[in-house]
Formats: structure tokens, sequence, C-alpha cells
């Protein structure tokens, strides 16, 4: 289809040169033939748009100039008085707007005013979104004009979506998404997407939240449990993925079945002895086992004396080692003596050698150690 290649050259050919393709969509209300884009011998889109430059003129993709053509002088606009900023009658800092922004937002400021639902309010919004895409107001009017119009849902998540991979990281963007998506009902290749985003950054908050949400809302659990181990795989210090693992195992299993909590801690263990100074394995490994016993639990002792005989220099192991002393003194065995002893040379340890910059830390923790279970204080 014709947007399928639109995206597909987006994304390959000219993320760079159309640095503001969100343009492109304005006029979502419209037949797809109106700003359908010119594919030329080399691939390069060229958009019947216009962009901003920083010197203030525009041009387009190929580099031609053309003329701003700002709203105060465009004939349809004529009938609106633009509303100023009102930044009180001594501003102690004034922000120094392009003429161009204090344009597009003076007639904003009027059409909310107005409660216009138009569609050249429509357009007037993705000009605002674009020159200002954390601007809360300028999302929350749209969504109330597409309601108004009636709009084609699927134009505006293309929309939000150019709009999202130039601002990945920002969560009005993500918002408007999601919303948008709760309109439609359901969310066919939306992991897919988020998933493209994820490439650009694999450990972006907003793109996992938003993938959190859509796999809850429109269960969408099913090769979810692939899709992280994958991206472990690749890069094991991924606490994203490590995050997301949990996620998922947490609610499509029984942590509290022995097989799978004892699957999930030898996937862990696996990974840690990979990369034993990986904190988010770690923590990992404490979240799947967090209502057991650490020292009953059958494998894992073995799995930790396995990275202590390979001398593994590791501040994460040693405090997970004083984890399970800790539950093995609990259980008041007869050689409580020699646990207490070990665990008190592991903190001493920790306090003067392996992790100093916590060292009061480990002091605090031996001294609670020894008050539970005996001993001398230090």
């Amino acid at each position: 289809s014709t947007w399928g290649v639109l995206l597909s050259y987006c994304s390959i050919a000219t993320r760079l040169q159309a640095d503001r393709a969100t343009a492109l969509y304005r006029t979502s209300c419209l037949p797809i033939s109106v700003f359908t884009p010119v594919l030329t011998h080399n691939t390069v889109l060229q958009y019947p748009v216009t962009m901003t430059s920083s010197s203030g003129s525009e041009h387009s993709p190929g580099g031609s100039r053309t003329a701003v053509i700002l709203y105060r002088d465009r004939e349809e606009w004529s009938d609106i008085e633009p509303r100023k900023q009102d930044d009180g009658p001594n501003p102690v800092v004034s922000i120094a707007y392009t003429e161009k922004f204090q344009d597009v937002y003076d007639y904003f400021r009027a059409v909310l005013h107005r409660d216009e639902r138009s569609e050249r309010a429509l357009r007037l919004t993705a000009d605002a979104a674009n020159m200002n895409p954390a601007n809360y107001t300028v999302w929350a009017f749209r969504r109330v004009i597409l309601k108004h119009l009636e709009c084609d849902l699927q134009n505006e998540l293309r929309f939000i979506g150019d709009m999202i991979t130039h601002h990945p990281k920002n969560y009005q963007v993500w918002f408007h998404r999601l919303k948008i998506l709760e309109w439609i009902g359901e969310a066919p290749g939306e992991l897919e997407f988020i998933a493209s985003v994820l490439l650009l950054d694999s450990k972006n908050y907003h793109a996992w939240q938003h993938r959190q949400w859509v796999i809850k809302t429109f269960n969408l659990w099913d090769n979810e449990l692939d899709f992280v181990s994958k991206l472990i795989n690749e890069d094991i210090r991924n606490n994203s993925a490590w995050n997301q693992r949990y996620f998922v195992v947490s609610n499509t299993k029984d942590l509290g079945c022995f097989n799978v909590a004892a699957e999930e801690m030898y996937y862990a263990l696996g990974k840690i002895g990979l990369a034993p100074n990986n904190e988010s394995a770690w923590n990992y490994l404490r979240g799947v086992l967090q209502s057991r016993n650490l020292y009953s639990f059958p494998g894992l002792r073995d799995g930790i004396q396995e990275l202590v005989d390979r001398e593994v220099c590791s501040p994460f192991l040693q405090e997970f080692r004083i984890d399970v002393f800790e539950d093995e003194l609990e259980l008041s065995l007869e050689n409580r003596d020699a646990v207490l002893d070990t665990a008190k040379r592991v903190l001493e340890h920790l306090a003067n050698t392996l992790d100093t910059i916590r060292g009061k830390y480990w002091n605090y923790r031996y001294r609670r150690i020894v008050s539970r279970y005996g001993g001398t204080d230090i």
C-alpha cells in the first residue's frame, strides 16, 4: 500500500532528510491522494510540504527554499484574531520564541479560546505539536477535534507514529497514541511498532511502559517472553528487558509453583554466570524467589557456590550470599555459629574491600545480623 511504502522509506531513507515528516499528515481528515509522496529514482521522498530552517526560511527535503507563510498572512485565517501569550506586566525572563513559533501559538490560543473544532484547527494543532511536542494542551485539544470530526484514526496513528520516531522520549506523544488505541479498541501491529522504536534505544522507558499497557489491555502475551529473551541475549545488561521478563512471567505464570520458580532461577543463574556483575540478573533472581527461603530452595546454594568456587569478584554475589545466610540462620540449625562467622567475614569484606562506597551500609548489616543471631558486635 502507499502507506506501507511511505513508512518503509521514512524509516530507512529519509529519517535525517525529512526532519519533520509530521507535516505530511496535517491533512489527516482529507483523502490520502492529497498528500501521497513522490518517490524519486534514488528513493528520497519528496514531500509536498515545507520545513523551517534555522535561518527562518523554509525548505523542502530536496533542498529548495520557499518563503514562510505565517498564519497571520494566510487569507483563510483572516477571520481569526491571534491571542498573544500573557507573561504578565513585568516578565523576569522572556523566552526568545521564533517568529513562526509565536505565530503558530498565537493562532492556537485563538482557536482554543473559540473552541473551534475544524479541519484547519486540526492542521494547526499538528503545526503546534511539531514545534513543541511536549505541550499537553495541544494534544488534548487535538483529541477533542478528532472526535468531533470523526477523523480516520488509522491516519492519526500514522501521524503520531511519525512524531514518536522523532521524539521517542516524550511522554505526551506516547499518551496521545495510547488514547487513539483506546478509541480504536484494538492494536494490530502495535508491538511491532514499539519494537522498531526500541531498536533506536532498547531502554526507552516510555516505549516499555506503552508496551506493557498494550499487552495487558489487548491480551497480547503470546511470544512476548521470546521477544525479551532475544533482547537479553543481545544485551545481557539490558535492565529494561529483565524488568519486562519479570512483568511477563509474573502475569502469565504462577511463581508460587516450584517448577516455574526453579526454571526462572536457573535461567537467571545462567545469565549471572556470563556477567556476574550485572545487577539486573541478581535483582531478577531475588524477584522470582522473593516468597521463598533462599537457603532451602533446591539448587540455589549449589549455583551460588559454583560462582564462589570460580572466585568470582562481585559485590552482588556476596550480597546475595548474605541473604542466603540470613535465611539459613532463621532455621536455627546446629551449625549456626559457623554460618554467622562466615556471614560476618563476608560483610567485613564488602565493607572494607569489595564495596567500600557502601561501607556504612554493610557495617549496619553486620550489626543487624549480630544483634539478631548472636555474637560480638564490631
